[in-house]
């Protein structure tokens, strides 16, 4: 099967296609015909270098992509909840194979049915940023109804989901972003919009129960004036400093500093399934990319300007 490999670690030019053999599935996995494929950060991230002490890498050569909505092909004899021919979607672990590969074989835990309202493009850019957003808002954030959540980045891949998950839970939202992203939010559901390029956005009203950071280029100090009393801040990433930060901060305040990193599971995707089959959430699509131009793809991310998800499409229409 056709494929896009990382050879060594380093840049986009360490990445190009291969030709690797079709995965046959354990007991109890599923062996899935990719349809779509989208990008995240971390796979530019991984594949430079970056973060490897947090997850490392099986070896190389490495297939990026850890997202992707495909159909079922076949599975393994302990698989019970999928037959061949199921569209489904999902997001592998960070350790396997990705799925910038016309093939995908997995654990069918990390697997769920595509609802009927998403195409395969749309499914596919849900899983990894989708379960990021609704983690963090509800485990470290602990967001409940009627509370206001502060989303930073809210045109971004996580952030455009993080706004419809605050508001399908009930909360009060509050987008930043820049100005041309500011209707966009807006259609997302967000209360308030702040545009970021019109001024410091710690001049907004403060109290947000929650504020959930998906860009990290303000300092946690920034942020805090924001916060509710006993409100929470959620960042995608740290770095030392911040780790202490969030160790010393319970001994003189009641607000706290947490980190989240997405843990995929089908629970999660059946509830963000159910959301888009609701109408309550919606994948923004910046730009779709072929296969073979993976690395054009990646290269687009590392701009950090797209709006919404950057699709990989590995099966033509």
């Amino acid at each position: 099967m056709q494929s896009m490999q990382f050879k060594p670690y380093g840049g986009l030019a360490q990445l190009g296609p291969a030709e690797i053999p079709i995965p046959t599935p354990g007991p109890r996995q599923i062996l899935v015909e990719v349809a779509a494929s989208s990008v995240n950060p971390i796979d530019w991230k991984l594949r430079g270098g970056w973060l490897r002490w947090i997850v490392g890498l099986a070896g190389f050569p490495a297939t990026p992509c850890f997202d992707f909505a495909g159909t079922v092909e076949a599975i393994g004899a302990e698989v019970a909840d999928f037959k061949p021919g199921d569209r489904v979607f999902g997001m592998s672990p960070l350790k396997t194979q990705g799925a910038a590969a016309e093939y995908l074989v997995l654990d069918a835990a990390y697997a769920a049915p595509v609802p009927a309202a998403l195409d395969d493009r749309a499914a596919a850019g849900l899983p990894l940023a989708g379960m990021t957003a609704l983690q963090a808002l509800r485990d470290p954030g602990g967001l409940q109804a009627g509370q206001r959540a502060l989303i930073v980045g809210a045109a971004g891949g996580v952030g455009h989901y993080a706004v419809q998950i605050a508001k399908a839970l009930g909360a009060g939202v509050t987008g930043v972003c820049s100005g041309r992203n500011i209707e966009l939010v807006r259609s997302l559901g967000a209360d308030e919009v702040i545009d970021y390029t019109q001024g410091e956005p710690a001049a907004s009203k403060p109290g947000f129960d929650v504020i959930l950071d998906t860009v990290m280029n303000r300092p946690f100090g920034a942020w805090r004036p924001l916060l509710a009393e006993a409100g929470v801040y959620v960042s995608l990433l740290a770095k030392p400093g911040p780790w202490l930060q969030a160790r010393t901060l319970p001994l003189y305040s009641r607000q706290r500093l947490r980190f989240t990193a997405v843990k995929p599971n089908r629970a999660d995707l059946d509830y963000l399934a159910g959301l888009a089959q609701q109408g309550a959430l919606r994948t923004v699509i910046d730009s779709v990319y072929p296969l073979a131009e993976l690395a054009a793809a990646l290269g687009q991310s590392q701009t950090g300007r797209a709006r919404g998800k950057i699709i990989v499409a590995v099966k033509a229409k």
